[in-house]
């Protein structure tokens, strides 16, 4: 059965993604693209590239509220780097929105194990699946791992008030942290990163400073 529920996972992204691709060309259809940098890997209250910048890129295609695609970034410390596919729909109703996502995490220059063995995820095995609803300047985004992530859940609840966000975000071993976002522009943005909990001593406690930038791509 997990066999098959990885093939399901991995065909359900593939899939949706080839779909898309295929009414690209149509009126209804959109393709975005986006290439960033940042002066960290900052994830979810931690920096995974031990200090490092990390350079990314994305591209979505788009139809109504479904999408699909691809983003890639030079990777974490341990793991490498990194693509990961997603495929989602979301939408709004007056002040209401949601999304609904699944997001497969993919790092083919993984280190091998410790007995020698390819140490790269197989295609499904990091597979997320993603709630998002907000109403007004408010939203709150679950996360749940299935597969290989199956005993793994994060969650945030963040606000925007024109340019300035703050978002809380809890991990399901009790960290938590705090970040403080101000956005310059469309494309320069800086993060505060402050930990709440951090589990007795487990993560780094202190605080990030994150600058990002990205630029759209044009078609």
């Amino acid at each position: 059965m997990k066999m098959m529920n990885k093939k399901v996972l991995a065909s359900a992204v593939a899939a949706s993604a080839i779909a898309l691709s295929a009414v690209a060309p149509s009126a209804s259809a959109e393709v975005s693209a986006s290439v960033g940098a940042a002066n960290m890997y900052y994830w979810r209250g931690m920096d995974l590239g031990n200090g490092d910048p990390a350079i990314s890129g994305d591209i979505t295609v788009s139809t109504g509220g479904l999408y699909a695609g691809v983003w890639g970034s030079s990777g974490d410390a341990s793991l490498g780097t990194e693509y990961d596919l997603y495929v989602g729909y979301g939408g709004e109703a007056g002040s209401f929105t949601y999304d609904f996502s699944l997001w497969n995490y993919n790092y083919p220059s993984a280190p091998a194990n410790a007995d020698g063995s390819d140490g790269s995820p197989d295609l499904g095995d990091l597979t997320e699946a993603v709630v998002s609803l907000g109403f007004g300047p408010v939203a709150v985004t679950y996360y749940h791992g299935l597969e290989d992530l199956d005993e793994y859940w994060y969650t945030t609840l963040g606000a925007s008030f024109d340019k300035f966000s703050v978002t809380y975000g809890l991990h399901e071993d009790d960290y938590s942290h705090l970040d403080l976002g101000y956005s310059f522009n469309d494309n320069l943005s800086f993060t505060i990163g402050v930990p709440v909990d951090d589990v007795d001593g487990t993560y780094d406690d202190d605080a990030k400073f994150i600058v990002s930038l990205s630029l759209p791509i044009e078609f």
